[in-house]
């Protein structure tokens, strides 16, 4: 009874905010308009041409067999260290080099295709939902705070966040999941040849010809991003409204109390409200405050880390028919922000006094040229796939002669 109570003053708080959003566009169409036409830029400009390539292009590795292939040569990497199959290193590496929502959609596809169980899913949304190192090194860092080496700072708080989350979830309901340790003669066998029988047979089962593989591939990719888009231009015109209609003024003053509390400056109150909506205009506004520099790359931080309301729907959107819950991912998203807050006070005492030696390493912002974003988005993601592959190789052969060592003690013992 009580959840069906639950259930139904959230259909009617529901539904009296889209009425009142309906009419506060009908008494302020102009605002309303010039903020849908605002995002609507965003999504043309940045999020269209950046996303889409690579919606695209999982949708056919998955199809080829590609995604499982990687999944068996990264699983003796990603299972020990955040208890997730060795796909989920695939949505890691597209979600660093895409950034938001590109995990979940893969996440979501992986759960679909019945590649990971549903806490499995829920664990790999726990920390594969990051920002891209081009927003964090350049837009926010240089574009918005016009100091190239805070992006060193943030990214390096984001991603140690993001990682010392993922770690956390690794134990999330672990007691209802069938152990997941790899038994001994999957260790001793070979690996690569598992791969590729891994390839073989995903290519065998999904048995569309790539003609086929391409157009569907593309016909989901437009159908999630124009969802996409439309939640950006959405948020656009809910934040726009919520300043017409002084809702603002109302909220700040207690958000401010909070910020006094950690020793943070009050005046960015407002950055904070409209970071816990939107991203992008959450840390833009963290920039402009006439506040300390420190105080404003802390919030900064905790609101990339967040990532807004905004992503949370696209995110609530792209796996609405899959079993996964988004009550976990948003208690990591709590989690990453504080994370990435305190990480960034850290390296922000410690490191941005004699930070100014990195500024020649750290790449230069140029702006939102599609055409610069995408080539240094995908070479990104071949150099975190390169270094997973690594890394879970070591892995594998750690474990491997380890097993072989423990195996001739036995037979020794024995004799």
């Amino acid at each position: 009874m009580r959840v069906l109570f639950l259930k139904k003053i959230n259909l009617l708080i529901g539904a009296l905010l889209l009425t009142l959003l309906t009419f506060s566009l009908v008494i302020y169409p102009k605002e309303g308009v010039q903020a849908a036409t605002a995002g609507l830029k965003i999504f043309w400009e940045v999020v269209f041409p950046s996303l889409l390539p690579f919606f695209v292009l999982s949708e056919i590795l998955m199809g080829i067999g590609v995604v499982h292939f990687l999944g068996v040569l990264l699983e003796p990497l990603m299972r020990p260290l955040f208890n997730v199959p060795g796909v989920g290193a695939f949505a890691l590496s597209m979600g660093l080099a895409a950034g938001y929502p590109m995990d979940a959609v893969i996440t979501g596809k992986f759960r679909r295709a019945n590649m990971c169980t549903r806490i499995e899913g829920e664990r790999l949304l726990s920390f594969t939902n990051t920002a891209d190192p081009l927003f964090i090194f350049g837009a926010v860092a240089v574009g918005m705070f016009g100091r190239q080496e805070l992006g060193f700072i943030m990214g390096i708080a984001h991603y140690i966040a993001s990682f010392t989350v993922g770690f956390i979830y690794r134990f999330y309901r672990a007691d209802r999941q069938e152990s997941n340790k790899e038994p001994e003669v999957i260790l001793q066998s070979n690996i690569l040849h598992r791969a590729v029988r891994a390839l073989i047979k995903a290519r065998q089962e999904d048995g569309r010809t790539f003609g086929k593989l391409m157009g569907d591939a593309v016909k989901e990719s437009m159908s999630t991003i124009l969802m996409i888009g439309g939640f950006i231009m959405l948020f656009s015109v809910l934040v726009r409204m919520l300043e017409v209609f002084g809702i603002l003024t109302l909220i700040t003053p207690v958000i401010g109390a909070a910020l006094k509390i950690f020793n943070l400056d009050p005046s960015l109150a407002n950055a904070v409200f409209n970071g816990i909506l939107e991203i992008d205009l959450g840390t833009m506004a963290a920039s402009k405050v006439a506040a300390p520099l420190g105080d404003r790359v802390i919030v900064a931080s905790w609101i990339i880390a967040w990532s807004g309301l905004c992503v949370h729907g696209q995110v609530a959107s792209v796996i609405n028919d899959t079993d996964i819950r988004m009550g976990p991912y948003m208690i990591a998203r709590l989690l990453h922000g504080i994370f990435a807050a305190f990480f960034t006070w850290l390296l922000f005492i410690k490191i941005y006094p004699v930070i100014g030696v990195m500024e020649n390493v750290i790449p230069v912002w140029h702006g939102y040229n599609p055409l610069e974003r995408l080539i240094l988005s995908g070479r990104q993601m071949l150099i975190i796939v390169g270094i997973l592959l690594v890394a879970s190789f070591i892995s594998y052969l750690s474990n491997k002669y380890k097993l072989v060592y423990l195996n001739k003690n036995k037979t020794v013992k024995e004799l």
